[in-house]
């Protein structure tokens, strides 16, 4: 290992961070760039984001996980769509549901408190995620609207699909404004590898329980699909939200190319992560980008950061701070 010079450790000062230079939340990531910890991080974070954005050669894949749509985070992946910065969406399937639940509602979500009495809700049928009440009456509209929208696209009964092509679908049906909306409008995919694992899936149950549909789903045939977009592009990025089933099936594609076509360019080029987990449980969510490469899920010279940061605090900051930067707002 190579020895370091005394100087090698003190090559630039800190900036003390200048609330007055202050003038746009593009110039605060830019100061934070300057100064330590998880600022220093979202600082960068936008600079590797931007180039992400700006290479026209990139895949960027967004892999979202968590309670973001229910938090009021919907409207920005939207909006990340419409000025098509993202190509592909990765998502749990809660977050979908929950977008459907917005479609039906006019905003379905209330905002709530976590000092409750949760046996007082759950008398009151109000569901609670965190501080976020969601009454059980709009999981009924969301669940009327789905129905109308599965009777007026599926002629049959019995419906061999992929979950993206029935999420596509839904989308073309939808009015309002939203993310099923918006990808189906921007041919942007959405992926949601954990399908049965929201109460989306479980409404198709009860439609095959009362209406007769019998929704037989592909779920290799999206993994084939994403593999075939990934094989048009020479590089590729994450924008990683959380961590769990999206983050993984986002990134076990290149391992998986690498079976069938020896591949030369392994990995992900770029990655911005934010996360609150820690890495020393051997969880998925906290696993570093360099475990990552050992995979091969990462080029040995990709550009990435972790923010050690809740998604709500600074997903809307980091996205802002990219659109001023941009010069789309």
């Amino acid at each position: 290992m190579h020895a370091h010079q005394k100087e090698d450790y003190l090559i630039k000062k800190v900036q003390p961070f200048d609330v007055r230079k202050v003038k746009k939340i593009d110039g605060l990531l830019l100061s934070l760039k300057d100064c330590g910890f998880q600022g220093r991080n979202l600082g960068i974070a936008l600079d590797i984001l931007e180039k992400m954005v700006l290479d026209n050669n990139c895949l960027t894949v967004l892999t979202l996980s968590g309670a973001l749509v229910p938090a009021g985070m919907g409207k920005l992946i939207s909006v990340l769509m419409e000025y098509e910065l993202i190509d592909i969406l990765i998502s749990t399937g809660a977050n979908i549901t929950h977008d459907l639940v917005d479609a039906a509602s006019n905003v379905g979500h209330y905002l709530g408190s976590p000092n409750v009495d949760d046996d007082e809700l759950f008398k009151y049928r109000i569901n609670r995620i965190y501080d976020i009440f969601l009454p059980e009456e709009n999981y009924d509209k969301a669940d009327l609207k789905l129905l109308e929208i599965i009777q007026s696209a599926f002629k049959e009964k019995n419906i061999h699909i992929t979950p993206s092509e029935f999420l596509e679908k839904i989308g073309n049906q939808l009015s309002v404004d939203s993310i099923l909306s918006m990808a189906a409008k921007k041919k942007i995919p959405i992926f949601v590898p954990a399908f049965s694992d929201s109460e989306l899936a479980l409404k198709l149950l009860k439609y095959d329980f009362y209406e007769g549909y019998n929704f037989q789903f592909d779920i290799l045939g999206d993994v084939k699909k994403f593999g075939d977009l990934v094989r048009k592009y020479n590089e590729y990025g994450t924008i990683i939200i959380g961590g769990g089933v999206p983050r993984n099936w986002a990134q076990q594609i290149f391992p998986m190319l690498d079976q069938f076509d020896k591949i030369t360019k392994m990995g992900y080029n770029y990655s911005v992560r934010i996360h609150t987990a820690m890495e020393y449980d051997g969880g998925l969510s906290g696993s570093t980008f360099s475990e990552a490469k050992s995979w091969g899920k990462y080029t040995l010279e990709s550009k990435h950061i972790s923010v050690w940061c809740d998604a709500t605090i600074a997903l809307p900051i980091l996205i802002t701070g990219l659109f001023q930067r941009l010069k789309i707002i």
